[in-house]
């Protein structure tokens, strides 16, 4: 018999990452509110969230293996989240631009309304200088607004990356490797 997965998430990079790694799941948004509480790192605000949304669609699916994640951006110590308009959006590029970040993508499993393990995996993420024309081009293909950082790397933005000193998959929003080891930890089988 196999056991049921839910990827509590909405990101179609996700569910393509973890489609792509084999594994067979359910996909079911968690609703989780993202904001970060006051004096909270990086680290631990995607940490908190990934537990948070993994918890939320337990405690519903209580017999099910849930996955939550989320992907935090941190440049120079600013925390990059999803840029709300255009603007924002810009002030975000410029900042990587020519700069090396930080991507923390925390996962976390949750069976029965408990989080059975959970842990945060870091990419460091070098950018080549951007010209304002590139920015504005960028901008308006819309592709910035749902990522945190306002870059997809499996996008037109992976052409802005000249090193990242993991595998690709952390940065795109679910370290893969280290997930699915974690699924065979708790007994997950196809």
């Amino acid at each position: 018999m196999t056991q049921t997965l839910i990827l509590a998430s909405g990101s179609p990079r996700r569910r393509e990452l973890l489609a792509r790694a084999g594994v067979r799941f359910e996909a079911i948004e968690s609703g989780v509110s993202e904001t970060r509480a006051v004096g909270e790192s990086a680290r631990d605000y995607a940490l908190r969230l990934a537990r948070d949304k993994a918890l939320t669609v337990s405690t519903l699916h209580r017999e099910a293996l849930v996955i939550g994640a989320d992907t935090i951006v941190v440049c120079d110590g600013v925390i990059l989240e999803k840029p709300a308009d255009a603007p924002e959006a810009v002030r975000m590029l410029k900042m990587l631009s020519g700069n090396v970040h930080i991507v923390i993508t925390a996962f976390a499993l949750a069976r029965g309304g408990q989080v059975l393990e959970s842990a945060p995996v870091e990419s460091c993420v070098t950018f080549r200088t951007l010209s304002e024309d590139e920015i504005t081009a960028y901008i308006t293909t819309g592709e910035p607004f749902d990522k945190a950082g306002a870059y997809g790397i499996q996008g037109l933005g992976g052409g802005f990356i000249t090193h990242v000193d993991t595998a690709r998959d952390n940065v795109m929003g679910l370290p893969v490797a280290n997930l699915v080891a974690a699924l065979k930890r708790h007994g997950y089988r196809e």
